[in-house]
């Protein structure tokens, strides 16, 4: 396919991927501190393939979301053509699934095959993917022909040059746009030093774009040394991790800023994308570093929220601002929503701002129960429900239909059970039909359930073969297992 992306990697600066520091708030950060291009923290295929895609419309973000609710990965415009996906695969499929899934929302995509940490190695993925060069040719080249934005991948060096060079020369044969090249070996660490004259020789042997990286130990200790590095290594570009983790600002021509402007800006966007506290603390710490035993570093280090992290920083009336905007926000737009919900909705059905509280019904006795005897006592057919969920909040309405009439609440619940439940509430009375609840005395429904039980035991009590029951014992199992599906 024909890349259709303005992403080039000559020339560049780029912020590397860090697992825990590569959110979004950093990203957008390394951005306007003048890194050229950023790369997020590495994210595993099988955890990506089960995300949804949500426009989440209070934020302005799309999100990628668990099954959970956790937001695995969120982007927003402002990166959309510099930010690279990294992802962790040793599957050529996998892989192609997800850059199917995200490659309209960033600008490219990479494949970690560098990282040592035993949690990727056996799976299979990042640095054992050295030793398996038929497998990284196979996701490689899967990629570059499924996806229209660029692939990339980065690597640590093998034990020889020879052989490093030789796999780089592999690599470039499946047409990707670019090689980082972290300047050690997998077994290395950051007091190691980089090995620049390998970097070199691999940017010597092949034409396409070679990113220097792991320069932050023994030459970028400020925007200058950048250069620097480039040069050692002859790369075409330069990747910056854990000096950029300290302080963002090592982007900047004109120098550092103060490291406590820097982590003022830093939390002005973890509060604008809702960044999770956790998160942010683990990032300030990093920043702070000699600094964490000074009475702010303690406070923060005692933080147990995004409230106590902004006390910390004298930025309380931030956080109240700043929350306060973004509440408003998120009530103006439900509002919005939920008017255009009305205004679409079926002017046949009938509604009902009822909401289930499993606290006013007896034990094992639901609303949906109920609806579900009074359908077979009027010869109806079983109730019908149809529930969606809406993507803003994701919470959940349902629709049940009884005797070719629509019923649902008008209020939104937080699963499928209880929108269900809800609608059979609205449904019940409607009909004036009792819905169980503790309110309304002696419940028939749980006396005729001890009835039909108890009728079943005096059955295998007389000695009735339990491989022939009888007509009321069919009958009462039949009616269970309808009751168990119809609360599934």
């Amino acid at each position: 396919m024909t890349v259709n992306s303005p992403l080039c990697f000559r020339g560049k600066k780029i912020l590397a991927p860090m697992v825990r520091v590569g959110t979004l708030p950093m990203r957008l950060l390394a951005l306007d501190y003048g890194a050229d291009i950023v790369y997020c923290e590495e994210l595993i295929d099988i955890k990506m393939l089960q995300c949804k895609r949500v426009m989440n419309e209070v934020l302005e973000t799309v999100d990628f979301v668990a099954p959970n609710e956790r937001v695995v990965f969120r982007t927003c415009e402002r990166e959309r053509h510099r930010v690279v996906f990294q992802m962790g695969s040793a599957d050529a499929e996998r892989a192609l699934a997800v850059a199917k899934l995200v490659e309209s929302d960033v600008a490219g995509i990479d494949i970690n095959m560098g990282c040592p940490k035993e949690y990727s190695t056996k799976a299979s993925m990042g640095a054992a993917l050295l030793s398996d060069p038929d497998k990284i040719e196979s996701i490689l080249t899967t990629l570059v022909k499924g996806i229209c934005k660029p692939v990339t991948c980065k690597i640590r060096i093998l034990p020889s040059i020879e052989d490093t060079v030789n796999l780089v020369k592999r690599i470039e044969k499946t047409g990707i746009a670019a090689i980082a090249v972290h300047g050690r070996k997998k077994e290395e660490r950051p007091q190691h030093p980089v090995h620049c004259d390998v970097i070199k020789a691999i940017s010597e042997a092949v034409s396409i774009p070679v990113i220097a990286n792991g320069g932050s130990h023994d030459f970028i200790k400020e925007h200058t040394d950048i250069e620097t590095f480039q040069k050692a290594t002859a790369a075409s570009s330069v990747m910056i991790a854990r000096a950029a983790m300290w302080n963002p600002s090592i982007f900047r021509k004109e120098g550092f800023f103060p490291l406590k402007e820097v982590m003022q800006d830093y939390i002005k966007y973890v509060l604008r994308y809702d960044n999770h506290y956790t998160n942010t603390k683990y990032c300030l710490c990093q920043m702070l570093r000699e600094q964490l035993e000074t009475t702010q570093g303690k406070k923060l280090h005692a933080a147990q929220s995004t409230r106590e992290i902004c006390e910390a920083f004298e930025m309380a009336d931030f956080y109240e601002e700043t929350t306060a905007i973004f509440e408003a926000k998120k009530t103006s737009s439900e509002t919005e929503t939920q008017d255009k919900d009305d205004q679409m909705e079926d002017p046949d059905v009938i509604k009902m701002a009822v909401r289930f509280d499993k606290r006013e019904y007896p034990p094992q006795i639901t609303p949906k129960m109920y609806l579900l005897e009074w359908c077979r006592k009027e010869k109806h057919p079983q109730p019908v429900y149809e529930t969606v969920q809406r993507p803003l909040d994701r919470l959940f309405c349902s629709v049940v239909t009884v005797a070719e009439q629509k019923y649902r609440s008008t209020l939104w619940d937080k699963s499928k059970k209880l929108a269900e439940q809800s609608a059979a509430i609205v449904c019940l009375r409607t009909l004036g039909v009792p819905e169980g609840r503790l309110c309304e005395g002696e419940n028939q429904l749980i006396n005729k359930r001890k009835r039909e039980v108890q009728e079943l035991l005096n059955n295998r009590d007389s000695g009735e073969d339990p491989a022939e029951p009888s007509q009321k014992k069919s009958n009462f199992i039949e009616e269970n297992s309808d009751m168990k599906l119809s609360q599934m």
